[in-house]
């Protein structure tokens, strides 16, 4: 029963904070920054959001920006979500490397 609740407050974060993370960088042309995973905690206190930033060149200097503004990412969620959730989680943010991890593994395919 907790996991299923669990599972639909992810996926409302992911969406919304996806929405925020479109918004914010339509201003920043050439970067793209989309949320490949939310968990959350069974206490649905904390929300691990894994962000996968194109180009990944930036994606460190970017996720390094983001966690700076993570207090208004965390008020705009509020806003967003605050008749479906009492509490705002708290957000934690980690870059999602797979997608370099297959195309590595894709060029040593080829080899």
């Amino acid at each position: 029963m907790q996991e299923t609740r669990q599972n639909k407050i992810s996926r409302l974060l992911q969406k919304e904070l996806a929405e925020i993370f479109q918004s914010q960088t339509r201003l920043l042309h050439g970067v793209l920054v989309s949320v490949t995973r939310v968990r959350v905690s069974p206490d649905l206190s904390i929300c691990t959001a894994y962000l996968s930033i194109f180009p990944s060149e930036r994606g460190e200097e970017m996720l390094a920006n983001i966690n700076n503004s993570e207090k208004t990412i965390r008020f705009e969620l509020g806003k967003r979500v605050r008749n479906q959730l009492r509490i705002i989680p708290e957000l934690r943010f980690f870059k999602d490397d797979s997608l370099d991890y297959i195309d590595r593994i894709d060029e040593l395919l080829k080899q």
